[in-house]
């Protein structure tokens, strides 16, 4: 990519949209987005054949914010997606995109969270709906004329919709919404379902078909740590504890960010700047030399900083921050590992970001590796590690040296050569933590996520109660209320699972009413929910490939003899 800014501009945008586009790092519309945007632009109704990772979504959001009337307060796009973790995703890309469009309202809806608010939102003027098949129809059978005013639908994978069982809802909410509205439909493949529904519901629609090329670079380690966002920084910080590098990059997506982890990473005593879209062509010429040449080790830089950045020495890329895409996160990881070199990255992800992992494994073709972050007898034979190497080059000579003046200082100070030697090293480590329980006290950060497979800290120490884990485990499951069974799913506390996210991803794959679902108990390795017996086997059916917090839910009824 150039540095140049005109690509987005050149599409007829709105000059806030395109200024919004930038500032996430994007300088040049993707293959999709430049067939795209004036297709939609002009009105024509569009089959969009790519896959997740390529662009879609904003190849869809920018035409439609640029063709909404901030004036009306009511809704006038609407953009269906197959399960609630794209559907906030959409709409937090809208909301990204919208930022410099005061009035702009964008509202989720999806199964999992309230009703109430969603059609509040609605009512009261959200012009751009993202929603899932199920809750909207939920919706519509409360107030059926809530889509009346849609002048804009997208369907975004729509083969994922039809494999979860959303035909009937789909025909639902065609036929509440407007005719006359424009239709874009978004999918990977396009089997006979989905040419029936353009065939039935799409007028003389324009094809635009993507195939993406993405690949990553093999030669690179790649890891990644689960983590809540208020982690991020001191996660960051205990990685580079134990990580040997000789130069790194750390990716965030703000300019604030960058210059909030850099501060940080100084204030450890680390070498470090940020680089973001406000730092001077000149100043930033000077950063890349100093990283360069050794007087910086790490710097803390924004997608849009980073194009053309190409320093061999750099042997290590942290994505503190998800990238927006697959494609950027290519970019990313490929500044390490350069001229035949070894290179390591390292992606932080949260738990609303799991899907996007996937993503970028499915359009990368490799997996990336789960990992953990290094407990505290890990940072703290680091730490003496690299205490051993500073000291050892200085050993041979030193007693030559200094010695005269080391037998002086312990005559004045009337110490043992020990005590004096001890003095001077807490002098040299700047009062750095030495020893495991100092190093637990001041580093009390866990990780929330355990590696597949592996038992947390936390459920190791319920072990270590009396009537702890195991004992909750073997305990008897409640009784049943009538007309309901019992299943069982594999999914539980030890992986990250609460009860919402069950309830969410049933309520919104399977397509039940609240009250249908009873008691979910989740357990430390597996979870009970309890569901009507009437239809359970078409249920179970329709849940088959639901995934919740990235893994296979997998239910089937629970035998309790």
């Amino acid at each position: 990519m150039t540095q140049e800014t005109g690509g987005f501009a050149a599409l007829d945008l709105n000059p806030n949209i395109v200024a919004a586009v930038l500032a996430t790092g994007y300088e040049e519309p993707s293959a999709i987005q430049q067939q795209s945007i004036p297709i939609i632009l002009a009105g024509h109704d569009m089959i969009g054949q790519a896959q997740t990772g390529t662009g879609k979504t904003a190849a869809f959001a920018l035409p439609i914010l640029n063709k909404i009337d901030v004036s009306k307060r009511e809704p006038q796009a609407l953009i269906l997606a197959p399960t609630r973790e794209l559907a906030l995703q959409v709409a937090t890309a809208f909301e990204t995109y919208a930022k410099q469009m005061p009035g702009v309202n964008v509202v989720a809806v999806y199964g999992g969270a309230p009703m109430g608010p969603q059609l509040r939102a609605i009512r009261n003027g959200a012009q751009i709906v993202v929603a899932t098949p199920g809750r909207l129809c939920d919706h519509l059978r409360r107030d059926e004329k809530v889509l009346s005013t849609v002048q804009y639908l997208v369907l975004d994978e729509a083969d994922e919709m039809l494999k979860l069982g959303f035909m009937d809802d789909l025909e639902v909410i065609f036929d509440a919404i407007p005719a006359s509205r424009q239709t874009v439909l978004f999918s990977a493949t396009l089997p006979s379902s989905i040419r029936s529904i353009a065939e039935r519901h799409l007028r003389e629609p324009k094809h635009v078909k993507i195939q993406s090329k993405t690949q990553t670079v093999t030669a690179i380690d790649q890891a990644h740590l689960m983590v809540h966002a208020d982690q991020k920084i001191p996660a960051v910080l205990r990685l580079l504890e134990v990580e040997e590098f000789d130069a790194l990059i750390a990716f965030v997506r703000t300019k604030q960010a960058t210059l909030d982890l850099a501060a940080a990473l100084e204030a450890k005593g680390y070498k470090a700047a940020a680089l973001n879209g406000d730092i001077a062509q000149n100043q930033r010429e000077r950063v890349i030399d100093s990283l360069k040449d050794g007087r910086l080790d790490i710097v803390v830089a924004t997608d849009v900083a980073a194009r053309g950045l190409d320093v061999p020495r750099i042997t290590h890329v942290f994505n503190v921050d998800m990238p927006y895409d697959p494609e950027s996160y290519v970019h990313r990881i490929g500044r390490t590992g350069r001229a035949g070199r070894e290179g390591r990255a390292l992606l932080l992800v949260t738990p609303r970001e799991r899907r996007m992992l996937q993503v970028i494994e499915r359009v990368t073709g490799q997996k990336v590796a789960e990992a953990r972050l290094p407990n505290a007898q890990a940072v703290l034979d680091a730490r003496i590690k690299k205490l051993t190497m500073s000291l050892a080059p200085l050993v041979a000579e030193s007693e030559a040296t200094h010695g005269e003046l080391f037998d002086r200082l312990t005559a004045d100070l009337g110490c043992s050569a020990r005590a004096l030697a001890s003095a001077l090293l807490r002098k040299a480590t700047n009062g750095q933590a030495l020893d495991l329980g100092a190093v637990e006290r001041e580093q009390p950060l866990v990780p929330s996520f355990a590696p597949r497979g592996e038992r947390t800290e936390r459920a190791d120490r319920g072990e270590r109660r009396e009537g702890g884990d195991r004992d909750r485990e073997r305990r008897a499951p409640m009784p049943l209320a009538e007309g309901r069974v019992r299943c069982r799913t594999a999914l539980g506390a030890r992986d990250g699972i609460a009860a919402k996210n069950l309830l969410g991803a049933i309520l919104n794959e399977g397509g039940l009413a609240r009250d249908a679902i009873g008691r979910i108990q989740v357990r430390d390795s597996f979870s009970l929910i309890e569901l009507p017996e009437d239809g359970l086997e078409r249920l179970l059916t329709k849940l088959k490939d639901t995934r919740v917090a990235g893994k296979q839910l997998k239910l089937r009824r629970y035998r309790e003899d």
